[in-house]
C-alpha cells in the first residue's frame, strides 16, 4: 500500500469513529446547508424554550408590517427563514438563557425552493412541546393588484405572465398553509396603522388568554369576509331601514337595538348561537386554536348586525373569552 493509499484509508476509519452529529454536519454541508436542522433542547427547561410565530400569507398583503410590529412589541424577528432552519432557530433562542423568548419568523414565496420542508419543521416542533402559532395575512386580488402597480413591481411568481397569474399560483401555492392558520387577517381594506392596531390587539399582551374572539358585523352586499371562521345570517330579522325614523341611526342606538332585539326569534338566536360558541370554544382549546373570528352579517352592516354583534360580544366577554368587536361596513351607507 502506498503511502497516499494509506492516509486515505486512515482518514475514512477517522471519518467512521466520528461522532453522528459530525457527520451529519458534514453531510449537510456537503448538500448546501451550514447547520443542522434539527432540534436538541435536551437539558433545557420547558420554560426557556422560546414561543414561535409563522408570518406568511399573499405577497403584498402586509407580511412585513406586521412582522415590524412584532418587532416593536420585543419579538425577535427573521424575514425570509428557509422553513429547514426553522427548528435551529428555536434551538439557539432555548439556549440564550432568556434573551430570546419569541421569536417570529417571516416564511414566504421568495424561499419557495424551501417551503416543503415546512410542515416536516412544524411537525418536529410539536414533537418537541415548541408554542407555535401561525399568522396569515390575505387580501383580496383587487387590492393586491393596485398594491403591485402601485409599487410598479412584479408579483414574485407572475414570471411572463401578469400580476393576476402570479397571484393565482400563489394562493394555491399557500391554500393548506391558509387552512392551518390560528390566525387570519384580510388587510384588503386596512390600511398600515390598523394593521398594527390588530397585531397589538392579538400580541400585545402580557399574558397569552386561552382563546381570543373577534366579532364582526359585516354586510352582504359588500361581501362575505375572508378571514370569518364562522358566519351568521341576521337577514332573517325585520329590518331597521324600513322604519324612516331609525334609519339614519345604527346598531349602536339604542332605539335600533330595542327594535331588533323585540323581534321574533332574535332572543332566542342570541342564546342559541351563544350555547353553540361555548361548544364550539371548548373544542378549538382542546385543540389549542387561540383566535376565532365571528362574521355576523345583514344586508348592508349597519342595523341588525351591529346591535347583534354588541350583544354577542358582552356575552362572550361575560364567560371569560376575551373579545374585540369590529363593525366593517358601519359607514360605508
Amino acid at each position: 500500500m502506498t503511502e497516499h493509499d494509506a492516509r486515505r484509508s486512515a482518514e475514512r476509519d477517522q471519518s467512521h469513529e466520528g461522532p453522528r452529529e459530525e457527520q451529519h454536519e458534514r453531510a449537510s454541508k456537503e448538500n448546501g446547508a451550514q447547520v443542522s436542522t434539527g432540534i436538541d433542547t435536551a437539558g433545557v427547561p420547558d420554560t426557556a424554550i422560546p414561543e414561535l410565530v409563522i408570518i406568511s400569507g399573499m405577497s403584498g398583503a402586509g407580511r412585513s408590517t406586521a412582522a415590524k410590529c412584532l418587532e416593536d412589541l420585543g419579538w425577535f424577528v427573521v424575514d425570509n427563514l428557509p422553513p429547514a432552519l426553522i427548528p435551529t432557530m428555536v434551538e439557539l433562542g432555548a439556549r440564550s438563557q432568556g434573551n430570546v423568548a419569541r421569536i417570529a419568523v417571516v416564511v414566504d414565496v421568495r424561499g419557495r425552493r424551501f417551503f416543503d420542508n415546512l410542515r416536516e419543521s412544524l411537525a418536529g416542533l410539536a414533537a418537541k412541546n415548541v408554542t407555535r402559532r401561525i399568522v396569515f395575512l390575505e387580501s383580496s386580488d383587487e387590492a393586491l393588484v393596485r398594491r403591485f402597480e402601485s409599487v410598479r413591481r412584479p408579483h414574485p411568481l407572475q414570471g411572463d405572465g401578469r400580476i393576476v397569474d402570479g397571484i393565482a399560483a400563489e394562493r394555491e401555492l399557500l391554500r393548506e398553509l391558509r387552512g392551518d392558520a390560528d390566525l387570519v387577517i384580510d388587510t384588503s381594506s386596512l390600511n398600515v396603522h390598523e394593521l398594527r392596531a390588530k397585531m397589538d390587539a392579538q400580541f400585545a399582551g402580557e399574558e397569552e388568554p386561552e382563546l381570543r374572539a373577534t366579532v364582526m358585523s359585516f354586510g352582504f352586499k359588500y361581501g362575505l369576509p375572508v378571514d370569518a371562521d364562522l358566519v351568521a345570517d341576521m337577514r332573517f330579522l325585520p329590518n331597521p331601514h324600513w322604519v324612516p325614523e331609525l334609519r339614519p341611526y345604527t346598531g349602536l342606538n339604542d332605539e335600533v337595538a330595542a327594535y331588533v332585539f323585540n323581534q321574533p326569534g332574535a332572543k332566542e338566536f342570541l342564546d342559541r348561537y351563544a350555547e353553540l360558541l361555548r361548544l364550539i370554544s371548548a373544542g378549538y382549546r382542546r385543540e389549542g386554536k387561540r383566535y376565532v373570528t365571528i362574521a355576523i352579517g345583514c344586508t348592508g352592516g349597519k342595523h341588525r348586525s351591529v346591535a347583534m354583534s354588541e350583544k354577542l360580544a358582552a356575552r362572550l366577554a361575560a364567560e371569560g373569552v376575551e373579545t374585540v368587536v369590529v363593525h366593517r361596513d358601519m359607514g360605508r351607507e
